[in-house]
């Protein structure tokens, strides 16, 4: 077995109906929770932040329940366009948990 680890988070969820959930996530899921809670409302781009698939990465934590609000914000430069910004509008807070990669088949 590996001894590498893979980036895990409990994210507790205070719903707006006044329930609590508590999901376990792992990976870029979990870093991008992460960011989104460090940033808190200037919120994250791939510019700012860098990694591969921010949409993606959004777009899994959506169906989980989080609302993350999208911004559409212009850019100059050689490849002028636009860029997302996300903001997570979900409270939530976060606890890390790191686990070896053998034991995530079980989660």
């Amino acid at each position: 077995m590996s001894n590498t680890s893979k980036f895990c988070l409990n994210a507790k969820i205070n719903d707006s109906n006044f329930s609590t959930r508590i999901l376990l996530l792992k990976g870029r899921d979990a870093w991008t929770l992460n960011e989104l809670v460090r940033c808190g409302e200037r919120g994250c781009t791939p510019i700012d932040n860098p990694a591969p698939r921010w949409s993606a990465y959004v777009h899994s934590l959506r169906k989980e329940g989080f609302r993350i609000e999208t911004i559409t914000e212009p850019h100059g430069g050689t490849f002028a366009g636009t860029h997302a910004r996300y903001v997570l509008r979900t409270p939530v807070t976060v606890e890390m948990v790191t686990m070896p990669m053998g034991s995530m088949s079980h989660v």
